[in-house]
């Protein structure tokens, strides 16, 4: 079995993934046997990924094999590089504000006391920028909560404002473009 997601998709720096790559992890205890056997369960139920819970799902999953990972690396702050280290807290704070429309480089670098010209070199370190990074987390989640059916009451508009669109137009032609079906569609199954 193998499951593929983003590297830059983990809240650990990649130069820290890169050490786990083909890593046996024991699968029969601990904190490894626990997820290992929710993905392997996952892998025999794949149907529920293409089901109104799917998307929350895949979430859960990716949260739990960065947890593995964060264990299996026994990482502590005071042994991450400095950069490392901002650049966790960065992507954490902007994860936690991703409803904040006013959020910005200028916003972010502030609460980090950093300029936006640091903030811009440490994105661009991973091969990002902050707003293409900002924009991706916004998107993955408004198509999330589309799908989900605990939001099923509320209006594509209403979505899209939660994750920090304030402009519905603005916001379906962004998400056609990423995902190539309008919200509406996506909503719908699509």
């Amino acid at each position: 079995m193998v499951v593929m997601f983003p590297c830059d998709a983990l809240a650990l720096p990649a130069d820290y993934v890169g050490q786990l790559a083909a890593v046996r992890m024991a699968g029969s205890a601990g904190l490894s046997g626990i997820v290992g056997q929710f993905i392997r369960q996952l892998s025999e139920n794949l149907d529920v990924l293409s089901g109104p819970s799917g998307s929350r799902l895949a979430a859960n999953a990716l949260d739990l094999v960065s947890t593995m990972l964060h264990a299996e690396m026994d990482i502590a702050p005071d042994r991450m590089k400095p950069q490392a280290l901002l650049a966790v807290s960065i992507r954490e704070y902007i994860d936690a504000n991703l409803s904040d429309p006013l959020l910005s480089p200028a916003t972010i670098a502030a609460a980090h006391f950093i300029s936006t010209r640091h903030l811009h070199n440490v994105f661009h370190e991973s091969g990002t920028t902050v707003a293409s990074w900002i924009r991706s987390q916004r998107l993955e989640g408004a198509r999330r909560d589309l799908r989900d059916p605990l939001h099923a009451g509320k209006s594509v508009g209403a979505v899209a404002a939660h994750w920090g669109f304030l402009d519905a137009a603005h916001f379906s032609r962004t998400f056609r473009d990423a995902f190539g079906v309008p919200p509406s569609d996506w909503r719908r199954g699509g």
